[in-house]
C-alpha cells in the first residue's frame, strides 16, 4: 500500500526524518444550551444536536483554527479543505467510525479478473446540487480527470486505473493496470469525492463546488468563513441535513476560539489547547468530544540543507526529544508518542520502536560530527567556526497543541547547543512552500501531521 504524506511534494517525502511523533486525539468541543454533566477529557462523549443552536434559528456556527486551501477535492491535500469538502460531496464509497468500507453512492461491487476488474452498482435517484443526474457516465468523467490530469491527489489512482468504462446507466467498471488490495480504501478517500460532471466539463470546480453531499455551497470568503445550505434533495433521508445552514468561522488564536464558545457566538470550536480541556469540561453547557485519529504530527527535516545533511545529526535530534513529556505537559495527556509512522489504527501499522531519550547520546553524536562548543557561550560551532542555527516552521491553530509542541522541541535542541528559532506560517501558504521541491525551498525543519491515504 503505498502511502502519501499530506501538503507535502514527493521530492520532499525521500528526505524526512521524523523526530518526534504523537499519535493525536482529535479535540472539538461542542456548546449546548442545557447544562450537562462533565466528562473526564479522555472519555469520548457522544455530543447531541443543540436544541437551539447559538445565533439565528437552524443554523450551526463553528470555528476553526486555520482556513481551508481549496474547494476542489481532486486538487485538495489538507483536511481542513476536506472537513468542508466531506459536507458536499460524496464518493463512491466511505469508511465507517472503525475505518470500514460501506457503500455511499455505489449500492453494491463486485471484484473480478483476479482483482484487476471492480465493477460498481450505483444509487439510483441521486442528483447533484445543479440538477444534474448522478449515473456512470458522471463517475468516468470525474476518474478520467483524475487520471488524465496531474492534480494533487492524481497520485492516488493515476498508477493503478487503466480505464473507466460505462456498461449502463448506473454500472461501471473500474479495469486496473494490476491487482491493488487497496483500490476501496482509496475511493473512500475525499480525493475520490464525485463533482457534477457539468462542471468538470464547462465550469471550473475550484469556483463552483457541486456535489451530491448534504450541504450546498453558498460562499467562500478567504480568511473570515465558509457558508453552506442545507440540500433538500439530499438522497439519503437518515442523515438529511439538521440545519439549514452551516457558517465555518476562520478563527486562528485558540483562546478566542474558546471566548466564542463560552459566549454563545459559536456552537462548536475545533482543536482546543488540551490544558484547557479540564476546565471545559467543567463549564456549564458545554461538552468536550475527544476522540482518538489515526493522525501522526512530526518534525520532518530537509536533508539537502547543511547541517542536516548529516545522519549523526539527524540521529542526535532524535535523541534530544522527550516525546513522553511532550506528550505529559504539552498534550496534558491526550495523546501518545509514536512508535510507526502509521497510528495503530491503521491498515499495514507495525510498531518499529522509537528513540529514547537521552541528551547526553544526543550531544556525543553532534560532538562526532564536529559540533562542539568551541568559545563556551553555550552554542555549537562546527570546525569553521559556524554556529548551529536552525529554523522550525509551524502553523498555529492547525493541529492540537501544534505551536506549543514546536516550541517544545526549540527549548529541548537548545539544550544540547542548537540555536533554534520558530517560523509560523498561515496555512494555504505553508502548504505551497512545503510542496516545492527540497532544492528549491528553504525549510529545515517543519511541523506538520499526516495520515495515510
Amino acid at each position: 500500500m503505498k502511502m502519501y504524506l499530506r501538503g507535502i511534494s514527493k521530492t520532499l517525502i525521500a528526505l524526512i526524518i521524523v523526530i518526534i511523533v504523537v499519535i493525536a486525539v482529535g479535540v472539538a468541543v461542542l456548546y449546548r444550551p442545557a447544562p450537562t454533566t462533565p466528562t473526564s477529557p479522555t472519555t469520548p462523549t457522544t455530543p447531541t444536536t443543540p436544541t437551539t443552536p447559538v445565533g439565528k434559528k437552524n443554523v450551526l456556527v463553528v470555528a476553526m483554527g486555520t482556513d481551508i486551501v481549496t474547494l476542489d477535492p481532486h486538487d485538495m491535500t489538507d483536511n481542513p479543505s476536506e472537513t468542508v469538502n466531506r459536507l458536499i460531496y460524496e464518493g463512491l464509497v466511505e469508511f465507517d467510525e472503525n475505518l470500514n468500507i460501506k457503500p455511499c453512492l455505489a449500492v453494491s461491487w463486485e471484484i473480478k479478473d483476479g482483482g484487476k476488474t471492480y465493477i460498481f452498482h450505483l444509487r439510483k435517484g441521486v442528483y447533484f446540487h445543479d440538477g444534474t443526474p448522478f449515473n456512470a457516465t458522471a463517475v468516468k468523467v470525474n476518474f478520467e480527470r483524475l487520471i488524465t490530469q496531474n492534480l494533487k491527489r492524481s497520485t492516488l489512482f493515476k498508477p493503478y486505473i487503466e480505464s473507466i468504462e460505462v456498461i449502463d446507466e448506473y454500472t461501471v467498471a473500474f479495469h486496473l493496470k494490476m491487482p491493488f488490495g487497496a483500490f476501496l480504501h482509496h475511493l473512500a478517500h475525499g480525493a475520490a469525492s464525485i463533482i457534477s460532471p457539468k462542471v468538470i466539463l464547462e465550469g471550473d470546480p475550484k469556483k463552483t463546488p457541486i456535489g451530491t453531499g448534504p450541504y450546498m455551497f453558498v460562499e467562500w470568503v478567504r480568511g473570515d468563513h465558509i457558508k453552506l445550505k442545507a440540500n433538500p434533495n439530499y438522497w439519503n433521508k437518515e442523515k438529511a441535513p439538521k440545519f439549514d445552514e452551516m457558517i465555518i468561522k476562520v478563527v486562528p488564536d485558540d483562546k478566542t476560539r474558546e471566548r466564542l464558545l463560552e459566549a454563545g457566538d459559536v456552537d462548536v470550536v475545533l482543536r482546543i489547547p488540551p490544558a484547557d480541556v479540564a476546565r471545559l469540561n467543567k463549564t456549564e453547557g458545554i461538552v468536550v468530544y475527544a476522540k482518538p485519529t489515526i493522525r501522526v504530527i512530526y518534525i520532518g527535516m530537509n536533508c539537502l540543507k547543511y547541517p542536516l545533511n548529516n545522519t549523526l545529526v539527524r540521529q542526535a535530534f532524535n535523541y534530544a526529544i522527550d516525546k513522553e513529556a511532550i506528550v505529559k505537559n504539552v498534550l496534558m495527556g491526550i495523546g501518545r508518542p509514536a512508535d510507526s509512522p502509521l497510528g495503530p489504527g491503521c491498515y499495514g501499522y507495525h510498531s518499529v520502536g522509537m528513540y529514547k531519550y537521552d541528551p547526553e547520546k544526543a550531544k556525543e553524536l553532534l560532538a562526532q560530527a564536529g559540533w562542539i562548543d568551541r568559545d563556551n557561550d553555550g552554542i555549537l560551532e562546527d570546525e569553521q567556526g559556524n554556529e548551529f542555527r536552525v529554523t522550525i516552521w509551524t502553523p498555529r491553530g492547525r493541529y492540537v497543541g501544534d505551536y506549543e509542541m514546536a516550541q517544545a522541541v526549540q527549548q529541548y535542541l537548545r539544550k544540547i547547543g542548537v540555536d533554534a528559532k520558530l517560523q509560523v506560517w498561515e496555512w494555504a501558504s505553508y502548504l505551497r512552500e512545503l510542496m516545492k521541491p527540497a532544492n528549491e525551498t528553504e525549510v529545515e525543519m517543519y511541523l506538520l501531521g499526516w495520515a495515510p491515504s
